[in-house]
């Protein structure tokens, strides 16, 4: 059987283009100031739906690696994930196309190579597992670009 869960959230706003706006997560009690970005000619004194995405997707990339990594017992130090997002303006038209991930993981000093080897295959798996970049399949781009190493 299966189980739903539902994560709800409202958002307010006020003004236009040059407006600003709050989104208030019910489930994490989190708020979030949210403005049109100054490339689309807003404010950008807040985040924006673009910004929120690509969060999100190096969010779950993020967790979604950690949970695996520890349930194959892979010896993590550190890992820092940076990502892009890239949307492409054609006149009035903007498509979000690419994301791009690009993790850098830090394994223990005496992680062996098969460790190292079996980190840089899961950070190309964390992917597939996370829900976020799996939404988005099919419709954005998205590249794993991972750089795996020992701590000294």
């Amino acid at each position: 059987m299966s189980t739903i869960h539902e994560y709800p959230a409202t958002v307010t706003w006020t003004g236009g283009r040059e407006g600003q706006g709050t989104i208030a997560n019910h489930h994490s009690g989190t708020q979030i100031g949210i403005a049109v970005p100054t490339e689309f000619q807003g404010t950008g004194s807040g985040s924006n739906p673009e910004e929120l995405l690509t969060s999100a997707v190096a969010g779950c990339y993020t967790i979604t690696f950690g949970i695996v990594a520890a349930n194959r017992k892979v010896p993590i130090e550190r890992l820092e994930v940076d990502v892009v997002g890239s949307v492409e303006q054609n006149g009035a038209s903007l498509t979000f196309k690419q994301i791009t991930i690009r993790p850098k993981i830090t394994l223990s000093s005496d992680a062996t190579e098969a460790q190292v080897a079996s980190a840089a295959d899961l950070a190309h798996k964390a992917d597939g597992y996370c829900i976020v970049t799996n939404a988005v399949r099919g419709k954005v781009e998205v590249i794993v670009d991972p750089v795996v190493t020992r701590a000294d």
